[in-house]
């Protein structure tokens, strides 16, 4: 009997902790589902995005000569694809696609460099550091924030294919 009042009081804090249901609509909008990036080689681009940041590696398949990837991102017809998933946890499956073309060489995007994958660590200084270490090109990282609501460091480099990854972390946050 005595551990009735112990779970009730368990249930309350568990109650507490969860946030309250959200009385807004559902977001109509559209759904981001992944960023694919066209890449040389997929085990070096491996090495930054699974290996170096973190996202787990779902799976690696070849592309048929059928594949919508042709097309889509003007590849000739004579080279090979394969591409690889990544998954940000649980929550965010399958966000980031690296698309391997071999047989033709690749263009290195011009400047200025049209798009960014922005994306959160945990330690920015230790993810740098590796990401200096391949020799690639770097900013130096800028402190901001959102006034009364948290404070973040972000840093950005160019990968080996010349796609710009802005790295960020948050420093603190007022509205815990």
């Amino acid at each position: 009997m005595r551990q009735r009042p112990l779970c009730i009081a368990l249930l309350f804090m568990l109650a507490a902790m969860v946030s309250p249901a959200r009385s807004e609509e559902p977001y109509r909008g559209a759904h981001f589902k992944r960023m694919t990036l066209v890449v040389a080689d997929l085990e070096r681009s491996l090495g930054i995005y699974r290996d170096i940041l973190g996202f787990d590696l779902d799976g690696i398949s070849e592309s048929s000569e059928e594949s919508y990837s042709y097309p889509v991102f003007r590849i000739d017809p004579a080279a090979k694809i394969r591409f690889a998933t990544l998954s940000a946890g649980a929550e965010q499956v399958r966000t980031l696609a690296l698309t391997e073309v071999t047989g033709i060489v690749l263009p290195k995007p011009g400047t200025p460099l049209m798009s960014a994958a922005v994306i959160r660590v945990n330690d920015l200084a230790a993810t740098m550091a590796r990401i200096e270490k391949l020799g690639l090109a770097t900013t130096a990282p800028k402190t901001a924030g959102v006034a009364g609501e948290f404070s973040f460091v972000e840093q950005s480099f160019v990968d080996f294919d010349g796609h710009l990854v802005v790295l960020y972390q948050i420093l603190e946050s007022a509205t815990d």
